[in-house]
C-alpha cells in the first residue's frame, strides 16, 4: 500500500466549508466502501488539515468520487498555505488505523 501525507492551511472563512466537504467524502466512502483505499483527515486548531491517504494500485477509488471532485473543485481558493504532499511510511500504529476486516472494539 502506498501512503501520502497531505497538509495545508485553510482560510478562516473556508474552514467550515472544507470540513463539510471532507465529511461528504467520508459519506461517499461509507457508501462505496472501496477496499483499496484508506483515508484519515485531521483538522488542527490552527486551521490546518492533514490527510493521510493509503491506496493499493492507484487512488482513483477516492479521487473519482463525485464528493472528492466537489472537495477539490475550489480547494486552492479555500487554502491559506500551499498544499504539501509527502510520501509516507507507517512506522507504528496502535489501534488508530483499522485493518481490513478487523472490528474495532468499543
Amino acid at each position: 500500500m502506498t501512503y501520502n501525507l497531505i497538509r495545508y492551511g485553510v482560510k478562516d472563512a473556508g474552514i467550515a466549508e472544507n470540513r463539510a466537504l471532507v465529511e461528504k467524502v467520508f459519506e461517499a466512502l461509507d457508501e462505496t466502501q472501496p477496499r483499496s483505499v484508506r483515508y484519515l483527515v485531521l483538522e488542527l486548531d490552527n486551521g490546518e488539515f492533514v490527510h493521510l491517504v493509503g491506496y493499493d494500485k492507484d487512488s482513483s477509488a477516492l479521487t473519482e468520487l463525485d464528493a472528492f471532485k466537489a472537495f477539490s473543485a475550489d480547494h486552492a481558493g479555500r487554502r491559506s498555505t500551499p498544499l504539501v504532499r509527502s510520501p509516507a511510511k507507517i512506522v507504528g500504529d496502535y489501534r488508530m488505523l483499522a485493518r481490513a476486516n478487523e472490528a474495532v472494539p468499543a
